[in-house]
């Protein structure tokens, strides 16, 4: 018995066989990130910066439009350069045909994008902010925004004829399902906590809409209708392409009847102007409304 427990403690004082794991290899050292100075992540460029890389987006294009109409030499009714492009237009300025067609397009713009936006943003407000509201009216609009606006050309034309109310209709349905979805989104994205907050402060329904909700969202829904204006100023176009008498898609069509390319570079150029300054007024107003968000 004294030989077994004398084996048996030598055993237990021996080393365990199973073999001790490897000590983890430590990761290598790097250095800081820098800040990536022009091109790094979320971070502002500077003034300077900021004005020498939007110089070049505008020249690096009209600079390769100008090399362009130079290499196909011998066609210049072709591909126009942007001086002859710039030229059409002073002529068709000084004769007042841009200035009228410029200011029938902006009209039907603001008549059928305006309607839209009267009544997609209440829409969506009630979508966004009452789920009762978004399984209501959310399936058919979802199931509407599929179909294309161009598609109801034919039947605006038949129930509405070939003037103004059809060119508004198209803008309104251009615009309308797409904006109350969007607005739907941008109420969806106001912090439940504030709610709850503004409720256990004593605010009713309505207060936590008027006084919570739309001003927390507002530089949202800004957004939204700054993407849609872009969408209404194409179906404008295509509506002044079909049956008008004025209008710059009306100038257009008639440009290419007479094989006038220059004018009709020159009212593209005039639709953008007028689109991007549309895009910066709206940019401005949510920059000033939306400071508090």
């Amino acid at each position: 018995m004294s030989e077994r427990a004398g084996t048996a403690a030598s055993l237990a004082a021996e080393p365990s066989a199973v073999p001790e794991p490897a000590p983890p290899r430590s990761l290598p050292r790097r250095r800081p990130a820098r800040g990536g100075g022009l091109w790094a992540i979320r971070t502002p460029p500077s003034r300077p910066a900021r004005w020498t890389l939007t110089v070049v987006s505008v020249a690096v294009p009209v600079v390769g439009w100008q090399v362009l109409s130079m290499v196909i030499d011998g066609r210049p009714d072709y591909l126009p350069g942007p001086v002859d492009a710039v030229a059409a237009g002073i002529e068709m300025a000084r004769s007042g045909q841009l200035a009228t067609d410029a200011w029938a397009t902006v009209a039907r713009v603001l008549q059928g994008f305006g309607l839209a936006v009267l009544v997609s943003v209440p829409l969506g407000i009630l979508m966004g902010s009452f789920p009762a509201g978004q399984a209501l009216l959310e399936p058919l609009v979802g199931l509407l925004r599929y179909l294309p606006a161009s598609a109801f050309i034919p039947l605006l034309i038949i129930w509405l004829g070939l003037g103004e109310p059809s060119k508004v209709a198209l803008l309104f349905l251009a615009a309308f399902f797409f904006n109350t979805l969007m607005t739907a989104d941008a109420v969806r994205q106001v912090p439940l906590g504030l709610i709850d907050v503004s409720y256990t402060l004593g605010a009713r329904r309505g207060e936590v809409l008027r006084k919570v909700i739309v001003p927390y969202a507002l530089p949202g829904m800004i957004d939204s209708v700054r993407v849609n204006a872009a969408a209404s100023w194409s179906f404008v176009v295509v509506a002044e392409l079909i049956a008008s008498e004025s209008g710059l898609g009306y100038r257009i069509v008639r440009a290419q009847r007479f094989n006038q390319i220059d004018r009709i570079f020159a009212v593209l150029v005039v639709i953008a102007l007028i689109g991007l300054t549309i895009d910066l007024l709206l940019r401005l107003t949510r920059d000033r409304v939306g400071r508090w968000v």
